[in-house]
């Protein structure tokens, strides 16, 4: 009775012991550097540099018809002088400029 009684109280000691041992990492490694938080502001698209595959990638709502005639007003018209002034441009409205004005910029 007494072997009985000791096997059932050790029976779950090297049971557990033995789950123990085999959850551990085999090695230890040491635990990443944290990267510390940098808060980026977004990156804006200058409308005198980018080219018409960059419009097309980085705005909503402009397509390869739209962004091709963004880089024609400008080889027309020179520079941009403001962002506003994508108004100009058939197709572009108050509603799709405002969706991008956070994205864009003149220089």
């Amino acid at each position: 009775m007494r072997n009985n009684v000791l096997s059932y109280l050790l029976l779950p000691l090297f049971a557990s012991l033995s789950f123990s041992l085999s959850a551990a990492p085999a090695s230890a490694t040491p635990a990443p550097e944290p990267v510390p938080m940098v808060s980026q502001q977004p990156q804006r698209l200058n409308l005198n540099t980018a080219d018409a595959v960059t419009l097309q990638k980085e705005l909503n709502g402009i397509g390869k018809a739209k962004a091709e005639a963004i880089v024609a007003y400008r080889e027309a018209n020179g520079p941009f002088a403001s962002v506003d002034e994508l108004l100009e441009i058939k197709g572009i409205g108050n509603a799709l400029l405002e969706r991008n004005r956070d994205k864009l910029m003149v220089e």
